[in-house]
């Protein structure tokens, strides 16, 4: 079953960027091919127990069981030893991916405190674009009594995109709400 965003792309996205860049074939056309959503937890280190929050936190707004990502070597100053936990991080494809955007786009950031846009300057060089978040409050799936702490993220959308421009114009295309 293909989701609201997805049909958007098929009928309208699709067609509106082949006359914009002038492509040939549809299969030219950039996608979107995953989103990452990366959670640090740098109290980790003392209390493992945060990164069992993270981990509830991020399943729930994502709807997929994220991993934990472990220390690849020990840090002495900062008290981690080599494999302990120091965050969470899922990555979403398909339905679970254009659900995630859908909600991202037009209930989440509308939700961010102050919220004027994103950077439309977060672009990688290949692409994909980088944004984060201050906390995980804005996701209606959270329960602001339950929360321990607030906890950022960083939320990363891989395109098939060869560059910037392009890009940018899908992501604009799916009415991400970029700063003039």
């Amino acid at each position: 079953m293909a989701t609201k965003l997805q049909k958007h792309y098929n009928e309208v996205v699709r067609k509106n960027l082949m006359t914009a860049f002038g492509y040939k074939n549809p299969m030219q056309v950039p996608k979107i091919e995953k989103i990452v959503i990366n959670v640090g937890v740098g109290e980790g280190a003392q209390d493992s127990k945060k990164v069992d929050m993270a981990l509830g936190d991020i399943a729930k707004i994502t709807g997929q069981r994220p991993v934990k990502t472990r220390a690849k070597t020990s840090i002495a100053n900062f008290k981690v030893r080599e494999n302990m936990p120091l965050g969470v991080k899922v990555t979403l494809r398909r339905d679970k991916m254009y659900e995630f955007l859908d909600r991202l786009i037009n209930i989440a950031l509308p939700r961010v405190r102050d919220f004027r846009g994103v950077s439309p300057k977060s672009f990688d060089g290949r692409g994909n674009y980088a944004m984060g978040l201050k906390e995980q409050l804005v996701f209606p799936e959270i329960d602001y009594d339950k929360v321990d702490q607030m906890r950022g993220m960083d939320i990363i959308i891989v395109t098939t995109a060869k560059t910037d421009s392009e890009a940018h114009a899908l992501l604009k295309e799916f009415n991400m709400p970029f700063t003039s």
